[in-house]
C-alpha cells in the first residue's frame, strides 16, 4: 500500500473536557487539513475538573497551540503559581515549600544543598527554603517574571498557572473549532470492532448515528469507555501505596488577594488542597474512606476554608494506578481514562500533555506498528512510575502517628526504585536519578529535606573543599531583597491578565 494510503485519515475523540480538547487543539495544531478531527461529547455527561494548579511545563504546551499568556489567564480566571506550600506533612506545626526552580545558584562544583548541609548545624543557620527565590517571593505574595541572565537570582525560579479548568476547556474548544476541529454533542452506547484483529472501527451514539475513525483517543474520564469498556485493558492498582481512594471539591468565596502558590495541608485522613484564582479559591479534601466517611470528609472540608462556600461539596471516587496498556490497538487513552496520579502535586493536566507530545513524536499510520505502540506504552509506564515514586515520598517520609493513615504510611513498603532513592540521600544528601524524570534534583531536594529525611552528613568531597558559608549567606540576603523588589502578585495580574 502506497504511503499516502496508509495514512490516519479520521481521528476520533471520546469526550471533552481538558484532556479532548487539550488534544484537539494540540493535534490540530500539529496535523494538516488531510485528517479530520472529531470531538465526540455529551452536555450531559459532566467532567470531572478537579486540577486547577499546575507545573510549568503547561507553558510549553499553550505556546504549541498558539495562546497567548495573557489572554488565556483572563479568559480562565487565572492566577500564577511559584510551588506548593506543604504544612502538617512530616509533623504537625512544620511546613515546606516545594518551589518550581533550583534552590539558589551553584556556585561550587558541589551543589549548593551540600554547602547549606555543612552549616545546617551552626548558630543562626537558616533554612533551606530561604534559599528559594521561588518561595522568597511566594511568601511575601510577589510576582515577576523570571530574569533571562543566567547569573540573576531572579532567573532561579519558573512557574505555573491556577486557573478554571472548566473555562479551559472551553477556551481550547473554540481555538480547536477555528482549526476546523467538528464537535459533535451525544452519548455514545458502545464501539464496534473489526473482525479478526478487535481493532476500533466506530464508535455508535444512543441515537443511531455512528461516527467511524482510524485513530481513537479515549477521553472519557474514570470509566474508560473504549481503552477498558471496549478493549479490556486491564487496570495496575497502586492504592496500597498511596491509600487516598476519595476527593471532595469545592469553591468558595476570595477573602484576601490570591497567593501565587498552592498549599496543601495534611489532615488525620489524608490532605487538603487550596488554589486560588482571580473569582474564587478551589478547594478540596483528598482522603481515605478507610478511615473518614464521605460525610465526615464534607464537615472537615467545609471547617477549614477562608471564605464562604459557593456549592455543596462535590464527591469523587478513585483508585490511584495506570492503564496496563495507554495505548492498545488503535486507541490511546489520555487523562482520567489513562489512569489517575492523586493532585499532590499538580500532575494531571501533565499527564495529558506529555501523552499527546508522545502520541505526535511516535505518529502512527493506519499499519499501527506494534513497535510503535510498545515504546510509547514503555515511556508511559517510566513516567507514571517515577510519578508515583515521588507522590509516596510524601507519605512515606512522615513522624506523625496521630491518625491510623499517617502509621500506616509510615510503616509501609515501598517500591525498591524508592527506597534506593531515600537511602542514598540519607547517607551523604545525594540525590540520584534513573534517567529523565518529570521531577528533577530540585523538587526530590525539597521534599526529602522538608519531610525531615536529613542526611547523617554532607558529601565527603566538601571536606576538600573551601568554606562555602560566606556565599550562601551573601545569596541568602539577595534572594531577600530581590523578592522586595517585585510587584505584588494581585498587582502583576491587575497589570497585565485581569479577568474582564
Amino acid at each position: 500500500m502506497p504511503p499516502s494510503e496508509r495514512q490516519i485519515r479520521r481521528i476520533v475523540i471520546v469526550g471533552g473536557g481538558s484532556a479532548g480538547w487539550m488534544a484537539a487543539a494540540a493535534l490540530s495544531a500539529a496535523i494538516g487539513k488531510g485528517c479530520a478531527i472529531t470531538v465526540v461529547e455529551s452536555d450531559e455527561i459532566g467532567t470531572v475538573g478537579v486540577g486547577e494548579a499546575t507545573i510549568p511545563p503547561i507553558k510549553v504546551f499553550n505556546r504549541m497551540v498558539g495562546i497567548d499568556e495573557s489572554e488565556f489567564l483572563k479568559r480562565t480566571q487565572g492566577s500564577f503559581k511559584l510551588g506548593i506550600d506543604f504544612v502538617d506533612w512530616a509533623k504537625t506545626g512544620q511546613r515546606y515549600f516545594h518551589p518550581f526552580g533550583p534552590h539558589g545558584i551553584q556556585f561550587d562544583l558541589a551543589p549548593l544543598h551540600q554547602h547549606w548541609l555543612r552549616q545546617r548545624g551552626q548558630p543562626g543557620a537558616a533554612p533551606l527554603d530561604d534559599y528559594s527565590m521561588a518561595w522568597a517571593a511566594a511568601r511575601l505574595g510577589r510576582f515577576d517574571k523570571p530574569s533571562r541572565d543566567p547569573q540573576s537570582l531572579l532567573s532561579s525560579f519558573d512557574y505555573a498557572y491556577h486557573f478554571d479548568a472548566t473555562l479551559y476547556a472551553r477556551l481550547l474548544r473554540e481555538v480547536s473549532e477555528g482549526r476546523g476541529v467538528v464537535r459533535v454533542e451525544g452519548k455514545i452506547s458502545h464501539a464496534a470492532l473489526r473482525p479478526g484483529d478487535g481493532f476500533l472501527t466506530k464508535v455508535c451514539l444512543t441515537d443511531g448515528r455512528e461516527i467511524e475513525g482510524d485513530l481513537f483517543i479515549d477521553c472519557s474520564g474514570f470509566r474508560g469507555l473504549l481503552i477498558e469498556e471496549t478493549l479490556h485493558t486491564g487496570y495496575e492498582d497502586w492504592s496500597h501505596w498511596l491509600p487516598c481512594n476519595r476527593a471532595m471539591a469545592v469553591p468558595c468565596a476570595t477573602v484576601a488577594e490570591p497567593t501565587p502558590y498552592t498549599r496543601s495541608t495534611a489532615r488525620a485522613a489524608g490532605w487538603q488542597w487550596r488554589i486560588p484564582l482571580q473569582h474564587r479559591t478551589g478547594n478540596g479534601y483528598v482522603y481515605s474512606s478507610e478511615f473518614i466517611s464521605d460525610d465526615q470528609a464534607a464537615t472537615v472540608l467545609l471547617e477549614n476554608l477562608d471564605g464562604k462556600a459557593l456549592a455543596e461539596p462535590r464527591a469523587l471516587r478513585f483508585t490511584t494506578g495506570r492503564r496496563k496498556r495507554s495505548w492498545n490497538r488503535n486507541v490511546v487513552a489520555l487523562g482520567l481514562a489513562s489512569g489517575f496520579m492523586e493532585p499532590l502535586e499538580s500532575t494531571s493536566l501533565h499527564l495529558v500533555q506529555s501523552g499527546i507530545s508522545r502520541l505526535l513524536a511516535l505518529f502512527p499510520d493506519r499499519d499501527f506498528a506494534p513497535l510503535v505502540i510498545e515504546e510509547y506504552n514503555r515511556i508511559a509506564a517510566n513516567e507514571c512510575e517515577r510519578i508515583r515514586d515521588f507522590l509516596i515520598l510524601h507519605y512515606k517520609l512522615t513522624e506523625r502517628s496521630d491518625a491510623p493513615l499517617w502509621r500506616y504510611c509510615a510503616a509501609m513498603a515501598i517500591p525498591d526504585t524508592l527506597q534506593y532513592k531515600i537511602d542514598h540521600f540519607r547517607r551523604f544528601g545525594r540525590l540520584v536519578t534513573e534517567g529523565m524524570e518529570l521531577f528533577g534534583n530540585a523538587s526530590w531536594l525539597a521534599v526529602h529535606i522538608g519531610q525531615l529525611n536529613l542526611p547523617e552528613r554532607h558529601d565527603p568531597l566538601l571536606d576538600l573543599r573551601a568554606d562555602g558559608a560566606a556565599m550562601l549567606a551573601q545569596q541568602r540576603q539577595a534572594i531577600a531583597r530581590a523578592a522586595q523588589d517585585m510587584p505584588t502578585h494581585a498587582a502583576y495580574i491587575r497589570k497585565h491578565c485581569a479577568a474582564a
